[in-house]
Formats: C-alpha cells, structure tokens, sequence
C-alpha cells in the first residue's frame, strides 16, 4: 500500500484543488475578471508554454531561474512553462495588436514555478493581473494601483496596505558607478535587507561621491508615512534622483485623488525587480501574510524585443492565494434535486430551470422518500423537485434533520 501511495505523492508545491476551493477560487475568477472588463480591461489568452527565446526575452534573470524547461519533441528546441504571465502580455502587445495608443489587457491563468518560495505557497499559482501600456506617465500607474485596490475589496478585504517605491531612484545613484555585477548585486541585496553594515561593505571600491554614498547609505531607511518622501530629499542628489523623487510624488497625488491616501506606506530601498522594473513599484499587503498578496510596477520597454517599445505598468496575483484570503461563509444550500424518473414531463422541467440559472441535479437511480431527502441535503440542496399529480412538477423546501 505504501508504494502505490508513493505512487499517487504530487511534487512539492503542486497540489489537488479539490471542491469546495475550487469552487471558491472560480467564482472568484470570474468575479474579478467581470471588476476587470467593467474598467475596460480586455481579456487575453496566452499559451502556458513558449519557446525560450520569446519567453524570457527582455526579462531578467531571476525569472529564467524560476522557469521549468523542457525540450519540445517536435522541433527540438528549449521550451518553456511560463513563471510569469506579464511577459508574455508584453509580446502580445507589441507583436500580436495593431495600434500605437494606450491598451488595456487583462489575464488569468496558471504558472508554474520550476522552485518552491520560502513561504510555501504553491508552485503553480493562478496568476490572474492587468496591463496597461502606451501611457509613460503616473495616471496610469495611479490606474492599476486603484484596480488592486479594488480587487482586494471584490475578495473581501478592506484593510490592506499599499507599499509603494521607485526602483529609478536606486539606479539614479548607481548609475555610471559601472560596477561588476557581483558587487552591485550585493549592494542591492543589502539595501533590500536593510542591512546598514552590508550596504556600508559593498560600498568599497565603488567610486561613488560621498554624496552618492551617503545617499545609498539612506536608502534602507527610508520606509515609512508620507514623511519618507520629505526625508528623501537629501538623496536626490543627481538630476535622474530627483526626477524619480518626483513622479512618485506626482503618483501619491493621484492615489489621494482616488481616496487611497489612508492606505499608504514607502520603501524607498525596495529594489524587487530591479533587472525588470523602470520605475515606481508597489505591492499590496495584509494581516497574517508575510509577503504581498499582489503586486506590481512600471517596465517601460519590455517590448522593444519584440519590435515595438512602448510605456508598460501593470499588477498581477494569485487568486488560489486571494481565495483563501476571503471570508470564511458558511455555504447555505442552494440548488434543486430531482428524481431520476417520472412523468414525461420532467426532463422539460429540469431544462427549464436550468435555462433560468438554478442548479439542478439528477439522482441517477430511484431513491425512496427518505433517502432523497437525505441526498439532497448530502449534495447542498436547498429544495426538492416533486409531482403533486395536479398541478404537475413543483418544488418544495428540504426538509430539516430533526436535530436542526
């Protein structure tokens, strides 16, 4: 028995979604793609695998790492299960769509990721998100920013934070430094840390000023209220800084405008896809949840790979993740059964109900009194589908256990 079991094992991160959840995480699909389509948002459907070479096009390398490879049979070149669905809208985009004004694209589907995270999410999340490109400056961002938000409230969740920060000014202050890769790396990966020592040590040999030290010095504490954006200031110390300083400023503006201001923080040293991101990055947070529910950024020129660089921001997150977050509500029963036989009639009443939406089941073999009573309260049925000989088919509420 223990070797069949071993048999039936699923690989580490992967899992069944079994009923109950997979009802919840559908209906919630549908709902946010329906909060989607009423902003304007038009659905795409891209393919779950891809050769490489248009895969991870224009992408960093963290991504590559995180995608599983395969070799396709047919042609014998490197495929790839997609990790991430954004890049992939990119190509749609630039490559599939005629037109050079600004475009609303939507999606949700599953990713794989070729390693576990350290929370133990799954490896194959229900990515669901939308792009908006052909617009470079903050109303756009401030757009999907506003769509986050309320995907959290179609999920249920009032009380969520707003990260938000700039990868531009991080790289305003690296820029001409031409370190190797190593080095920068690890600068980056201790400001990310907020690890003061680590940021001080990765500093030497760079050839930064002393204004551009101090600056990145600055960064790992820069997180916070709006007070951050103030306190910044000393760190715009080269023309690129202060441009960036500025357009998230001129975002926490338009986010106020939409009434968000309440759900506001910073984190200047938030470096999350530096290799991919071109400018403001932001994240959404909730109570119990060690990493962001959702997530997102601007990534101007993702598409000039594909022959046409354009203006790019966009959100995206994982509705299995978003699902669970929901409020647990006690599932009322809903729905009719129906017998398995009867007068001619019955299957044109079963056609007609289900034509206005009920949900319907049919036993599928002749139940006595009792025991369909029981089955309809075993399948969730709120009510019966009986013959009174008069007045033809008619439904009747379940009747309750006796100890209900």
């Amino acid at each position: 028995m223990t070797a069949n079991m071993n048999r039936w094992l699923l690989p580490q991160g992967i899992e069944d979604v079994l009923p109950d959840r997979a009802e919840a995480i559908e209906g919630l699909r549908r709902r946010v793609l329906d909060l989607y389509h009423r902003w304007g948002y038009a659905l795409i459907m891209p393919p779950e695998v891809e050769f490489l070479d248009s895969l991870l096009t224009g992408v960093g390398g963290d991504l590559s790492l995180r995608t599983m490879k395969v070799v396709d049979q047919a042609s014998g070149h490197l495929m790839g299960f997609r990790a991430d669905m954004t890049p992939q809208v990119a190509r749609v985009d630039a490559s599939r769509l005629e037109g050079e004004g600004p475009r609303r694209l939507c999606y949700a589907g599953t990713v794989l990721r070729a390693q576990p995270d350290n929370y133990g999410r799954s490896r194959a999340p229900l990515q669901v998100g939308a792009e908006v490109f052909g617009v470079p400056g903050p109303t756009a961002d401030a757009e999907v920013i506003g769509l986050m938000a309320a995907t959290l409230s179609e999920v249920g969740i009032r009380d969520f934070t707003l990260d938000l920060g700039h990868v531009g000014l991080y790289r305003a202050l690296v820029e001409d430094l031409e370190p190797d890769a190593d080095r920068e790396a690890l600068l980056r990966d201790a400001i990310r840390r907020k690890d003061a020592g680590a940021v001080e040590e990765a500093l030497e040999g760079l050839g930064a000023d002393a204004a551009r030290r101090e600056a990145l010095k600055a960064l790992p504490a820069l997180h916070g209220g709006e007070e951050v954006l103030e306190a910044a200031a000393d760190c715009a110390v080269t023309p690129r800084a202060e441009r960036a300083l500025e357009e998230l400023k001129t975002l926490v503006a338009h986010l106020h405008r939409r009434e968000l201001g309440d759900h506001l923080c910073f984190d200047l040293g938030e470096v999350r896809g530096y290799d991919y991101h071109t400018g403001p990055v932001f994240a959404a947070y909730v109570a119990g949840q060690g990493e962001a529910v959702f997530y997102g950024g601007r990534y101007d020129g993702i598409g000039a790979a594909f022959g046409k660089s354009r203006p790019a921001t966009g959100i995206s997150g994982d509705l299995k993740l978003l699902a669970d977050l929901m409020p647990a509500e006690a599932g009322a029963p809903v729905g009719v059964l129906a017998p398995a036989e009867g007068p001619d009639d019955l299957q044109r009443t079963i056609q007609s109900l289900r034509a206005q939406g009920v949900r319907v089941v049919q036993v599928l073999e002749p139940l006595a009194e009792e025991a369909f009573e029981a089955e309809a309260r075993r399948l969730g049925c709120a009510q019966i589908l009986a013959h009174d000989g008069e007045q033809g088919w008619r439904t009747r509420p379940v009747e309750p256990q006796e100890d209900e």
